[in-house]
């Protein structure tokens, strides 16, 4: 399997954006992936089918747990530098987690040099990746996309606290999306009108940085992640309501923890100096 070529190897890896980036239910229902069950669930997501190769047999996965004496300090990195607009979204049920997608992207962001558009945004509950081995309530995956395909993802991890802005922004769109499961509608897209999206950016002074895979089939590798140092908050309701329209096999979203490999984490603070 290792020995694609690489044409497979593109085909491969787009399918990744578009499963990421498009999902809907039905496709979660043909793909057939969840995450408990014997047959189903993450540890036989490798053999639910060939372009799923990657989840049993890459070398790169994600997530991770972060060890924080074993990142390695690079102040090169610099502030993560994301400007992001207000746009419109439409909120989708794909089963295995809600997203809110930009039809046309809603501002920029300049990761590792290159220029990226922010695609869309997703919810994990409890966290995928964890620091120290601790897991928090929730992360919210940011999307990004370059003109070359190349993926990164933003993480933002949640502790109980005060509810969330952005999710206080769509709250009768989650409500309506949960309807649409009740009435029949397996996945599900509601119209969010216009995001205010710079609540999604916040000062950047820390950060972890590492190069895993798409947490979701058929985990794609090469996707450059950046874990946010700031914990942000989040009501216990907001958890909830994210996870009423999901499909029972897949309320808690979270992929197990994926072995580092070698793989060098770094991380950059802006108050930090170089030992």
């Amino acid at each position: 399997m290792e020995e694609l070529t690489f044409a497979a190897q593109k085909v491969i890896f787009f399918t990744g954006i578009a499963v990421l980036l498009t999902a809907t239910l039905t496709d979660q229902y043909a793909l057939n992936f969840t995450y408990s069950g014997a047959t189903t669930g993450p540890d036989k997501w490798g053999s639910l089918s060939p372009s799923f190769w990657a989840c049993s047999k890459g070398k790169s996965q994600s997530p991770i747990n972060i060890v924080k004496k074993d990142a390695i300090f690079n102040p090169r990195l610099g502030h993560l530098t994301r400007d992001y607009i207000s746009a419109n979204g439409t909120l989708i049920n794909n089963g295995f987690n809600i997203g809110l997608v930009y039809t046309n992207g809603c501002g920029k962001a300049i990761l590792d040099g290159k220029d990226y558009t922010l695609k869309q945004v997703h919810w994990h509950s409890p966290s995928e990746h964890t620091i120290n081995g601790v897991r928090y309530p929730l992360e919210l995956h940011l999307v990004h996309v370059a003109g070359d395909g190349s993926i990164s993802v933003v993480a933002v991890l949640h502790q109980y606290g005060n509810p969330d802005p952005l999710l206080a922004q769509i709250k009768s769109s989650l409500d309506e999306l949960e309807k649409e499961k009740y009435g029949g509608n397996k996945g599900g897209q509601v119209p969010v009108g216009r995001i205010r999206s710079k609540l999604l950016k916040r000062k950047t002074m820390k950060y972890w940085t590492y190069v895993g895979s798409l947490t979701v089939p058929p985990c794609t590798e090469k996707v450059n992640w950046y874990i946010l140092g700031k914990v942000r908050q989040i009501s216990k309701e907001q958890i909830d309501a994210i996870k009423a329209p999901l499909d029972g096999t897949c309320k808690n979203n979270s992929r197990p923890i994926q072995p580092l490999n070698g793989r060098r984490v770094e991380f950059y603070d802006g108050h930090a100096r170089a030992p």
